[in-house]
């Protein structure tokens, strides 16, 4: 009997870890790359737990003494139960940022991972009586339990041909719909930074006179691009805007290969993803596959503002739309930028028309006026008039959790958690120097920047110096830099708190509510695969 309760509990054991590690392989796109073994790598201290002691109990009763076999049951039961006792209250403590989605490839998943399981267990039951057979399956299944995170990656590669097939019979699916719709006009949009603010956007410019499909959130991989077209798409749709999302080189030039777009914009290249791209020359060169892509009749959209762009010498004679700010000599120019809580206001000046524009959008800061005259720059090629944009952009609805302000328990939340980067940073922290009132950063810094990751953080601290009353710094160890950063910039130690855990930072934020209103920056929410070592 003492058999089978061990065998339930080492089942629920599995359970419990089998959902951490499918969500893991999840958030690291099943290994593209091999970014989940990279994340394995880099979070070794997971194999830090009291596991190894049921290893090293049954090892004893194999090979030394087997004199203490049901004293043994009883603390392999005893480990696990407090194995499950301490994942629960893990989970039950842990932020999801992008929770495990039960699709039908974790269901795939799930169920080649239970047949491995199942094979030592299957062994034990139908040889319970054969007592070293018995321990040795058990201790094949104990092996398995603490090396779970690789039993998942092993289900993952068995399953690997039959999901190649589910991939291309998708792929053929999406391709043959829009070969079914010759008029639809595709235009894709990537860079290091705002490619989802872009896009959302230029949906809400475009959207004033045509029938818009944007790729939902951050649908920005060959799936999300999938997806999007063989259950979102329709043949009343005029035109399709799609993010495109690359970690290295090839990966833009394959979804320009698959929804073949006409228009590209490209709106910043920087340091996002330096750690996978390899170097700053392949994001330049990777960004660029987007309008090297384009056919001789295309239009691509750039930013005259960046070096990376400017500098930047194509490879084919697609007509290009240059938008700026400060570069004086662009196709579509915003000038008299005027920032407030309240929103942004700028004139836009066009190439060739003397007239000034006014426009209004309720979106914050001045390097959203970057997405915008992107926007209006493709706009004016479909035909939108100017008096048609300026209604357009004033209708443009702030994009959830980047720069969204919003009333909570008292104070005014800006929420920039899913935009966190070099430019972003110093954007969002410009903004909240615009709120009058008490200015609170909160963040746990930024990640993904390769080598340059502290030099960067640092340089945050020395930015956010400027602005906040008071910051809250999450993670101890991964925001040092930021607080160097402050300190040399002469920032009072005592208004600098860090916690481990987000939700502290609500409750001081508490704590100053009072006759002033309270501005607090939620800047970057490190994904679920981030964890500090």
């Amino acid at each position: 009997m003492l058999v089978y309760l061990i065998l339930f509990i080492m089942g629920v054991t599995v359970l419990f870890q089998s959902k951490g590690s499918l969500h893991m392989l999840q958030q690291n796109l099943y290994n593209e790359n091999n970014r989940y073994l990279k994340w394995v790598w880099k979070n070794s201290k997971i194999f830090i737990n009291v596991e190894i002691l049921v290893i090293s109990l049954i090892i004893y009763i194999l090979y030394i003494n087997d004199n203490f076999t049901n004293i043994v049951y009883v603390l392999i039961a005893l480990i696990y139960l407090l194995e499950i006792i301490v994942i629960r209250k893990r989970l039950a403590s842990s932020q999801e940022k992008k929770p495990l989605v039960i699709t039908s490839r974790v269901k795939r998943l799930i169920f080649t991972t239970t047949v491995l399981y199942l094979i030592p267990v299957l062994v034990i039951l139908f040889n319970n009586y054969n007592n070293e057979l018995v321990f040795k399956m058990l201790l094949v299944l104990s092996v398995m339990i603490y090396f779970n995170y690789f039993v998942v990656y092993i289900s993952n590669i068995i399953n690997k041909p039959y999901e190649k097939g589910v991939y291309y019979k998708f792929l053929y699916q999406a391709k043959k719909k829009l070969r079914s719709m010759p008029n639809l006009k595709v235009v894709g949009i990537t860079g290091s930074y705002g490619k989802t603010s872009s896009k959302n956007i230029l949906a809400d410019i475009l959207n004033y006179k045509y029938n818009t499909l944007p790729t939902p959130k951050n649908f920005n991989t060959p799936n999300g691009l999938m997806i999007t077209i063989n259950n979102h798409m329709d043949k009343f749709n005029e035109i399709f805007i799609a993010e495109m999302g690359a970690y290295k080189k090839g990966e833009i030039k394959e979804l320009c290969d698959f929804v073949h777009p006409k228009y590209g914009i490209l709106t910043k290249i920087g340091t996002a993803h330096l750690e996978s791209f390899g170097s700053e020359k392949n994001i330049q060169e990777g960004k660029f596959e987007l309008i090297e892509s384009l056919p001789e009749d295309g239009i691509g959209v750039l930013n005259g503002d960046d070096p990376k762009q400017v500098k930047y010498k194509l490879k084919n004679n697609v007509r290009v739309l240059w938008i700026g700010i400060d570069n004086e000599d662009v196709d579509v120019r915003a000038c008299n930028i005027k920032c407030s809580h309240k929103g942004t206001s700028f004139e836009c000046i066009f190439k060739g028309d003397k007239k000034k524009y006014k426009f209004e959008t309720k979106l914050l800061g001045k390097h959203n006026v970057y997405n915008i005259l992107a926007g209006i720059a493709l706009g004016r090629e479909f035909g939108i008039t100017p008096d048609e944009l300026i209604s357009a952009v004033k209708g443009v609805r702030p994009v959830e959790h980047r720069l969204e302000i919003k009333p909570l328990n008292g104070f005014y939340m800006i929420d920039d958690a899913y935009n966190s980067n070099p430019d972003g940073a110093r954007g969002a922290v410009e903004v909240l120097g615009m709120m009058p009132g008490v200015k609170v950063v909160v963040t746990p810094g930024m990640i993904e920047l390769g080598k340059k990751e502290d030099e960067y953080n640092k340089i945050f601290g020395t930015q956010i110096a400027k602005v906040a009353d008071y910051v809250v710094l999450i993670g101890e160890n991964h925001t040092k830099p930021i607080y160097k950063g402050l300190i040399s910039e002469g920032f009072d130690k005592d208004k600098i708190i860090v916690y481990n855990d987000v939700r502290d930072a609500y409750n001081f934020i508490n704590t100053l509510l009072g006759k002033k209103d309270v501005y607090a920056l939620f800047e970057n929410d490190l994904p679920d695969t981030y964890s500090e070592n």
